[in-house]
């Protein structure tokens, strides 16, 4: 498989540092607010990311950590007046919903920064021993840029034109503010009581060098693959390079991959612009977590990604369209056991792997998939499809799925009064009262539910 790689700006054949084991990680939400769309647009890139390298044989092992500690984490509990904990979990009970939402694969690790401030005071340590970092007056400490030579390879930044400056003690700063970066923040006011004791005193990490340790920690001091949003690449990953190679001597990532911005009809989303929103602003417009994630998986992920509902309109027809040559496949394979696929099938399947290898072509992995459709619909339509190869596209439809995520029709469950009324058509048809089966039948289909008789017993269908 081959990706680009932010690191050397070039398309690499991505090669595991052992066996054919991936180990991957990536950077979560920070669970100050609601995560919207834009948030998503990298969380579903690297979703199909993990899905595309188990399709071509490798073992993925995936940390997506939790940022629940950092400025904006701390001043939204001291405004809600509530403790660190208590104000961030409903935001990480909610970031875990909408993975479910968006059909988002569970990953290993999701370990949280609060949850690992022992392995950032000892990462801290090690780099105050190497002399990488140094303490301030007030107890904080910082890193030396100037003590890392190969400080800006990833972001490409031209230092002899950068002359660093104060240090820096917020976690995001600008490509301008290049300077010494706090890996510890002595405690203030400010911080109201988030805190912890260390041999520097009491206070709390900076954002950077949380990732550095939970990374390591499950990962190793190496490992293959770090991705996320273009905006982490300065100064965060940039950060996160030059502690964890200055702490442990050794390359500390070796292929980055980061996603493109998500716009809002062409313009940047911010909620001055109206045009902000969250994955629960689009479900109350009445659209599923499935069209959302057609939307987002879409485009290829090294491309600005466009949203408008015109385009979660076009989802939703793609995907009826995608579920009527599905139910027409089932409907002419039965049972019967899968064979050979047919030649227009096998040369839809070719298309698909060779773009999704290249890369993560998408683009030309789904108009492979569409052109498919399109071929058997027209087999079908001449009868020239038999049981046989119509199981066996239905089997190419599920490879695909498990790198898509969304061909897999989401079933409804009944609820209690319809399945209480299949229970009663049942019993209708033992006792042989047809036309009380009828009528519960009938009962059912108004309120939006079909009956499928089946070998396995009468199912429930929604309309």
């Amino acid at each position: 498989m081959k990706v680009f790689n932010t690191l050397t700006h070039h398309i690499e054949e991505l090669i595991p540092l052992e066996g054919r084991r991936i180990r991957l990680y990536t950077c979560g939400p920070t669970v100050y607010n609601y995560a919207h769309i834009g948030n998503f647009r990298a969380y579903v890139f690297e979703d199909l990311l993990r899905r595309a390298l188990k399709h071509f044989g490798f073992e993925v092992t995936q940390v997506m950590n939790l940022t629940d500690v950092d400025d904006k984490t701390i001043a939204g509990a001291i405004k809600a007046g509530q403790s660190l904990d208590l104000y961030t979990r409903p935001y990480k009970d909610a970031f875990f919903a909408d993975l479910k939402t968006l059909n988002i694969e569970p990953v290993e690790y999701y370990p949280a920064a609060t949850d690992h401030i022992p392995e950032m005071i000892e990462l801290i340590r090690m780099l105050l021993a190497k002399g990488n970092a140094y303490r301030s007056d007030d107890g904080s400490v910082y890193f030396s840029v100037s003590s890392f030579p190969a400080y800006g390879k990833l972001a490409h930044l031209d230092m002899a034109g950068l002359r660093p400056g104060a240090r820096v003690t917020h976690d995001e700063y600008e490509k301008e503010n290049v300077a010494d970066f706090a890996l510890w923040k002595a405690w203030d006011e400010k911080d109201g009581d988030v805190a912890w004791e260390s041999p520097w005193g009491r206070g709390r990490p900076g954002w950077h060098i949380e990732c550095s340790a939970m990374s390591t920690k499950y990962l190793g001091q190496s490992f293959d693959l770090h991705t996320g949003g273009v905006d982490n690449i300065f100064p965060h990953h940039e950060d996160e390079i030059a502690q964890s190679e200055a702490a442990s001597g050794k390359p500390f990532v070796r292929y980055w991959m980061h996603c493109a911005h998500l716009v809002v009809d062409g313009r940047k989303m911010s909620k001055s612009l109206g045009n902000f929103h969250t994955l629960r602003d689009i479900l109350e417009k009445g659209y599923s977590g499935r069209e959302m994630r057609f939307v987002l998986i879409a485009g290829h992920y090294r491309q600005s990604l466009n949203f408008s509902f015109e385009a979660l309109g076009a989802a939703r027809n793609a995907l009826q369209r995608l579920d009527e040559f599905q139910e027409r496949l089932g409907a002419l394979a039965g049972g019967s056991i899968p064979g050979d696929l047919p030649d227009w099938a096998e040369t839809a399947r070719q298309k698909f792997d060779a773009a999704l290898v290249e890369d993560l072509n998408i683009a030309e992995s789904l108009g492979a998939l569409f052109d498919m459709v399109h071929a058997g619909n027209k087999a079908m339509d001449a009868g020239a499809l038999g049981k046989v190869q119509a199981g066996a596209v239905r089997g190419l439809m599920a490879r695909f799925n498990s790198v898509l995520g969304f061909l897999e029709k989401p079933q409804e469950s009944a609820p209690d009064a319809a399945i209480s009324l299949l229970e009663q058509r049942q019993a209708a048809r033992l006792s042989k009262n047809w036309p009380e089966a009828d009528r519960v039948r009938q009962e059912l289909a108004g309120m939006g539910w079909v009956i499928q008789d089946t070998p396995q017993g009468p199912k429930l269908k929604k309309k």
